[in-house]
């Protein structure tokens, strides 16, 4: 079911992991954001809209992970944009014969056969250095970075106040680093810093997984990363209630205790290993 969050601005959240999808009404559609997560919530999105006589008129993915990459038919054919980094990622990988069973690597167990893959990942990537999307609708922002996956992007409906954040900001995960990445840490501080470079204009914040914020706890959100992160970075243990045994997810203290060896091994000199 769409929830509206701002003028013209409505989210729709899937089961796994309170994934958000955002819908951004236009002149002749509506701009879709990370759709997902399984075939029935796809189908269930595609008929809400039709409902409300909204076409989706173009689909933007945030990262190339793959709950971020879905489609459904019920869409329609309107392109699908992401960055270039994004796009040239997915591409690599759609090139590779074994695509499905890498991707079913990654899958939640419960929803493995729900998730449809005929239109993963079909994702047009928008020049180097592009700043908005090109619909006919609200200004919408790219603020790229590289904290969470090569070629994330945040999105700013700039006429609504609302700041879609992908893999981040989240009030139910910590940050998930990006461990391939050269230097991760400073990857992630740079991506918070210019979240509150546009915080004056933020009203709402939704992050791809967890509850949607207001503008107070878009700063609370922003310190609490950046907190988490400079412990990780100094080899403290973060004082977060999204880890240790309080954490909303029992997998989560796994995934933390994974980064801070990740980013130990990497301090001592070691190649980080495969997560």
């Amino acid at each position: 079911m769409l929830r509206q969050i701002a003028h013209g601005v409505h989210v729709h959240e899937s089961e796994f992991i309170q994934s958000n999808s955002v819908v951004v009404e236009g002149r002749a559609g509506v701009l879709l954001i990370d759709p997902g997560i399984t075939t029935e919530e796809l189908a269930g999105l595609a008929a809400d809209l039709h409902e409300l006589g909204l076409p989706v008129v173009a689909g933007f993915s945030t990262h190339p992970d793959w709950d971020h990459v879905l489609w459904h038919e019920s869409f329609g054919d309107a392109p699908r944009y992401g960055t270039a980094r994004t796009a040239a990622y997915l591409e690599e990988l759609l090139s590779q014969a074994d695509w499905r069973d890498q991707v079913a690597e990654g899958l939640p167990p419960e929803h493995a056969d729900e998730i449809p893959m005929e239109l993963l990942g079909l994702v047009s990537g928008l020049p180097a250095g592009t700043t908005h999307v090109p619909w006919e609708g609200p200004a919408v922002r790219i603020i790229e970075h590289r904290a969470h996956a090569p070629g994330h992007a945040a999105l700013l409906v700039e006429e609504r106040g609302v700041l879609v954040a992908g893999d981040m900001l989240s009030d139910i995960l910590m940050p998930f680093l990006d461990l391939q990445a050269s230097d991760p840490v400073d990857d992630y501080l740079a991506a918070l810093a210019l979240f509150e470079e546009v915080a004056d204009e933020v009203e709402v914040v939704v992050p791809g997984h967890g509850g949607v914020g207001d503008a107070r706890q878009l700063g609370a959100r922003i310190a609490l990363d950046r907190a988490y992160v400079q412990a990780l970075r100094d080899g403290d243990d973060p004082d977060d209630p999204r880890t240790g045994p309080s954490a909303p997810l029992d997998w989560l203290s796994d995934v933390h205790e994974w980064q801070r060896e990740q980013l130990a091994g990497r301090r001592g000199g070691q190649a980080p290993s495969a997560g």
